[in-house]
């Protein structure tokens, strides 16, 4: 019988250990033959040396998924010391895009989504245009959040129009952000699902992660960043080309758009359709064009995207 002692680094031990010691006592029941005493960044370990070692092994593995995806769940800590998510050897699932929180998984569901995910690592900057539904922004965002846990950006900046969508939301009451949020709101759902509320507050006002309309991107140089227009088919050529030209030297951008939901008052003065004729072809940017079969809501919103494309088809045949 032996004792070890294990130091624990790069996370706050309470954050290990869980609410009421949840984790640790989770941890613990998989290793009967152990006794796992904690005091602060401090875990001893007696009994069996082998068993002991396997201890600190997973415990390694359990750190390592930490500092990769900010967050410790029951469900990561089953996977992890089942095999799952990391192997013994810290290797990482490649399938996953990325780990989000309560253990949520966010993987390239469809073929397109995958499609998007290959030409990330080929190009930098990417088109992802398709119909509601079919994961084009969220599967953009979660590659932004890898990029950023993998410390292969700095910053994570998410931006669309601020065009209403059929109503008019007249006086918002509050402070330029409260006014803006509205907007917003879809962006930020994406990243609650894949960043802890608390590190995503203080990422935004740190200014790690930015969230802002695409007016005010003229004049920047966005570079070391992650950047992600969305609702393109929103913006005039004027602004697209504005956006793609503040692009830096070591940036990535992903544009999305569905040229079937366009708010400007003009639908004619889209400028994505435009855009993508022109940049088709250059070396360094890729196009994915998502359709009905990448639609990951609810069954329904298949055949509603459907029942509505057929029926712009029979009206613009009438006219």
């Amino acid at each position: 019988m032996t004792e070890k002692t294990i130091l624990i680094e790069g996370i706050d031990p309470r954050e290990l250990y869980g609410a009421g010691n949840q984790n640790l006592e989770q941890i613990a029941a998989l290793f009967p033959k152990l006794k796992v005493v904690a005091r602060g960044s401090q875990i001893k370990v007696i009994g069996d040396p082998e068993e002991s070692e396997f201890f600190e092994k997973k415990l390694a593995s359990l750190l390592e998924y930490h500092a990769k995806y900010g967050h410790i769940s029951k469900e990561v800590i089953e996977q992890v010391y089942s095999g799952g998510l990391l192997r013994a050897d810290g290797a990482v699932d490649k399938d996953v895009i990325v780990y989000g929180n309560a253990g949520h998984i966010v993987r390239a569901r469809t073929v397109n989504q995958q499609k998007l995910v290959k030409l990330y690592e080929e190009n930098d900057l990417l088109f992802a245009v398709g119909p509601a539904g079919s994961g084009k922004t969220y599967t953009a965002i979660a590659l932004a959040v890898r990029a950023l846990k993998n410390k292969e950006v700095k910053r994570i900046i998410l931006t669309r129009p601020a065009v209403e969508a059929g109503e008019k939301l007249g006086f918002l009451p509050g402070d330029l952000k409260e006014k803006l949020d509205p907007y917003l709101q879809p962006l930020y759902d994406a990243l609650n699902d894949m960043i802890p509320a608390v590190k995503l507050g203080k990422y935004i006002e740190e200014g790690t992660v930015q969230i802002a309309p695409l007016a005010y991107m003229r004049g920047r140089t966005l570079d070391q960043a992650f950047v992600i227009l969305d609702e393109a088919q929103n913006t005039t050529l004027a602004q697209l080309k504005m956006f793609l030209t503040r692009m830096g030297r070591s940036a990535k951008f992903i544009v999305t758009g569905d040229m079937t939901q366009v708010d400007l008052p003009k639908p004619g003065d889209s400028g994505l359709v435009p855009a993508l004729r022109m940049l088709e072809g250059i070396k360094g940017i890729g196009i994915v064009e998502f359709d009905n079969r990448d639609i990951i809501r609810h069954p329904l919103v298949k055949y509603i995207v459907e029942a509505f494309n057929k029926h712009a088809s029979e009206e613009q045949e009438r006219e």
